[in-house]
C-alpha cells in the first residue's frame, strides 16, 4: 500500500469527486447506480462495471485518509 500512501492527494481529491459527479446530467452515475443497487436493479454487467468504476476514487481516498490518520 506503499504505492496509495505516495499518491498526491489533491490528486486523489479531484479525481474521487469528478468520478462521483460524472456525468453532470442528466444524473451522475454513481448517483443512478446507487438507487438502482437499492431497488434491485442493478443486474446488468455494464451496470455493475459502472458503479466499480466510479466508486473505485472514493474507496481508494478512503482508504488513504484512513491509512494518514491512524498511522497506517
Amino acid at each position: 500500500m506503499n504505492w496509495l500512501d505516495k499518491f498526491p492527494l489533491p490528486i486523489l481529491i479531484a479525481l474521487a469527486v469528478w468520478m462521483a459527479m460524472a456525468p453532470i446530467s442528466p444524473e451522475p452515475h454513481l448517483i443512478e447506480k446507487l438507487r438502482m443497487l437499492s431497488q434491485g436493479t442493478l443486474v446488468k454487467p455494464l451496470d455493475i462495471f459502472d458503479l466499480l468504476l466510479h466508486s473505485a476514487p472514493i474507496v481508494l481516498l478512503a482508504v488513504r485518509l484512513w491509512r494518514k490518520f491512524t498511522g497506517r
